[in-house]
């Protein structure tokens, strides 16, 4: 519900996304430049070797949760005729909602086909994601954050996604049990969450 809600807010369908003013900035990326122009970044007291390190460790979480979560929600056909077409077009009158959902649909399998997860089976891609978590959960060790004391953009990011992977509903919870599989990252996303979003009562992963 979260992310169709974002999905339908955002100029460009892209999320995450900031509105400021009459700007709306999405995707980290640039928000990480936007902000980093107003004169702040997270990353400010790494050396250039921590944040080589960290830009790596953020392409293999695009590379892997992120095309993971697409691939779930778009690619497994159960997951699509049970809960994404009807999620995803729910904020559109009929016939637009079933149009719209079909083409995401297929932009979506154009590109796991371009990056070669096009006949990837969900084990396959099950198996990539717990060795993106295994990776991550090393770098995370016993520290409260990937770079020790304080959140970078990286711990934004893994944030955005475990979280994801651990809130939204799918047809099962193989996806969402693999993470849970390593208890620092669940861990470290109770930590943010309690942290940073939770005002008010008990948070989602509480």
């Amino acid at each position: 519900f979260l992310l169709r809600c974002l999905n339908f807010i955002s100029q460009i369908g892209k999320v995450p996304f900031i509105h400021v003013g009459n700007q709306v900035v999405s995707e980290l990326g640039p928000i990480v430049q936007f902000v980093k122009a107003k004169g702040h970044s997270l990353s400010d007291g790494l050396g250039e070797v921590q944040k080589a390190e960290m830009k790596a460790y953020m392409e293999l979480v695009n590379n892997m949760l992120l095309t993971a979560e697409l691939y779930l929600q778009w690619c497994d056909e159960a997951t699509v005729g049970e809960i994404t077409h009807s999620r995803y077009g729910s904020p559109y009158p009929w016939p637009l909602n079933h149009i719209l959902a079909y083409q995401k649909q297929w932009e979506v399998k154009r590109k796991m086909k371009a990056i070669g997860w096009g006949k990837k089976t969900l084990d396959q891609v099950l198996e990539d994601v717990d060795q993106c978590c295994q990776a991550l959960s090393q770098r995370l060790g016993t520290q409260p954050y990937f770079f020790n004391k304080q959140p970078t953009e990286l711990d934004a990011l893994v944030f955005g996604h475990l979280y994801t992977i651990l809130t939204t509903q799918l047809t099962n919870d193989e996806l969402s049990e693999k993470v849970k599989n390593y208890s620092n990252l669940l861990a470290f996303c109770r930590r943010i969450e309690q942290h940073y979003f939770e005002d008010r009562g008990k948070g989602r992963l509480s």
